[in-house]
């Protein structure tokens, strides 16, 4: 059989069939002058939504964090009474929350404790190439690894995860990820919901397959990794939350492999996006859906003090990702301001260089530029400080072709430029490190790059980036 979330649909089962005899014996107890009290916990379709912990910064010092992540295998209970093994850091399944500020020193320890090589790929981070965490930093079982940089980047919600060489999609697929919430004094001024856990969540959303036996299914065909029939919020099968009539920010990752997504919410109220990878936007969008490739960010705000029902779902498509469950209590007064921040231009010279990265896929394979990835091959010389223009083209594959794909540059944030030769959507004009590029479309964006180093550009559907979809530059004065 496979473990499948079908919310809505279940027959009465033993918790249901035992809150509705209790509270016949309740009303009967009434009934004969009993003193039994009449509040009844409601009932809950599904099971709590997990909220990743915080991991503890080590080091006292205000301007300096200490953090140790230790990759190790564990045990997850999806389904009651069936056990998966899985990987997490510092825990069972994904990862902690890193907080950091702009200007903080980061210094990081990562233990590998699993049986295979692996690294830490700081996901839309502005650092150093020796830190980035790529293919290029390998993690030998047994073994650790201290990358140090400096936060040198507006407040944004990033994430971290794997990025070995041909194994990051399994170990992906199996748990390793987490985020990192960046903050800084425009953060600080405004006031959005920030309250962690009460109406600040973060939302990790993943399609998973699982076997008979509970185990992760990672499985290939021809065209790449299998859709999963169960998508796991936070690890969170069936999620639902709690909310208070209060506006609650929700802060979007599509930590799949291989999937879009396209959310809405079932009531047809808007969301208000605030942030896409690298930042908030300098106004919110309002949205009536929101598209996400695999590796793509998004912060909304959902106002849910003028809801009138007493639940509303997040949906993608007709699947319900988490139910939130809307309670009298009113919450936190807080806003959705007209300004969010400022966005400087990154400066462009008159002559700027441009490159051309031609994005071609046939099944599970795929090329850059006609290329498929060797570690020993630079790909491109870019220089240090300098504006260029980077084309970004989808020309698919044939009959096999994928219909798009998430193409990631690590080391810094780019701007987008146009998108088919239009100015790009309002959701598009804040820095963005993941960017979606359908078959056929061309995305122009601008880079500029403030650390020297080895990096790497590739599909972040990752199977494709595991099978050769992938390049890498190097970044020197």
């Amino acid at each position: 059989m496979k473990y499948v979330a079908t919310k809505k649909t279940k027959a009465f089962g033993p918790h249901t069939l035992f809150m509705i005899i209790l509270t016949v014996m309740l009303f009967l107890l009434q009934g004969c002058g009993s003193a039994v009290p009449t509040t009844v916990e409601p009932i809950r379709e599904g099971n709590p939504l997990a909220i990743p912990s915080v991991l503890e910064d080590q080091n006292p010092e205000p301007d300096i964090a200490d953090f140790e992540l230790n990759v190790q295998v564990g045990e997850m209970e999806f389904f009651p009474g069936v056990t998966t093994t899985t990987l997490g850091y510092n825990g069972n399944y994904l990862g902690p929350v890193l907080k950091m500020r702009r200007g903080q020193q980061i210094n990081v320890t990562v233990n590998n404790h699993i049986n295979e090589s692996t690294t830490v790929h700081w996901h839309g981070m502005d650092l150093s190439g020796e830190a980035d965490g790529g293919p290029h930093q390998p993690i030998q079982p047994g073994e650790k690894w201290q990358p140090q940089f400096v936060v040198n980047q507006p407040a944004a919600t990033l994430w971290y995860h794997p990025h070995p060489h041909r194994t990051t999609g399994p170990q992906v697929y199996h748990g390793l990820a987490g985020l990192v919430y960046i903050e800084d004094e425009v953060s600080d001024s405004l006031n959005i919901p920030k309250d962690y856990g009460v109406n600040d969540f973060p939302l990790v959303v993943q399609d998973r397959n699982f076997s008979e036996d509970g185990e992760f299914l990672y499985n290939l065909d021809m065209m790449g990794l299998v859709p999963g029939d169960t998508v796991l919020v936070n690890g969170t099968v069936e999620p639902y939350l709690e909310v208070n009539r209060e506006k609650v920010r929700l802060r979007l990752l599509n930590g799949s492999n291989f999937e879009n997504f396209r959310f809405h919410l079932n009531n047809g109220e808007n969301f208000h996006q605030i942030a896409s990878d690298g930042g908030f936007l300098e106004s919110p969008v309002v949205q009536d859906s929101i598209f996400m490739s695999p590796g793509e960010r998004m912060e909304v705000i959902v106002d849910f003090s003028e809801t009138q029902t007493e639940t509303v779902v997040l949906m993608a498509g007709d699947y319900e990702i988490v139910t939130f469950y809307v309670q009298d209590e009113t919450g936190q007064d807080t806003e959705i301001p007209e300004t969010l921040t400022t966005i400087p231009e990154i400066p462009l010279g008159e002559d700027p260089t441009t490159r051309l990265f031609v994005l071609q896929s046939m099944g599970i394979r795929g090329t850059i530029n006609g290329k498929t990835f060797n570690m020993e091959r630079i790909d491109e010389e870019v220089p240090l400080a300098e504006t260029e223009l980077w084309v970004i083209q989808n020309r698919g594959g044939g009959m096999m072709m994928q219909s798009g794909h998430s193409f990631h540059a690590h080391g810094t944030q780019f701007q987008v430029v146009s998108r088919n030769g239009n100015a790009p959507p309002p959701e598009e004009r804040g820095y963005k490190d993941t960017i979606f590029v359908d078959s056929g479309e061309e995305v122009v964006i601008k880079v500029h790059f403030q650390h020297e180093g080895l990096y790497m550009y590739h599909c972040h559907m990752l199977e494709h980036e595991d099978y050769g979809m992938m390049g890498q530059f190097m970044v020197s004065p």
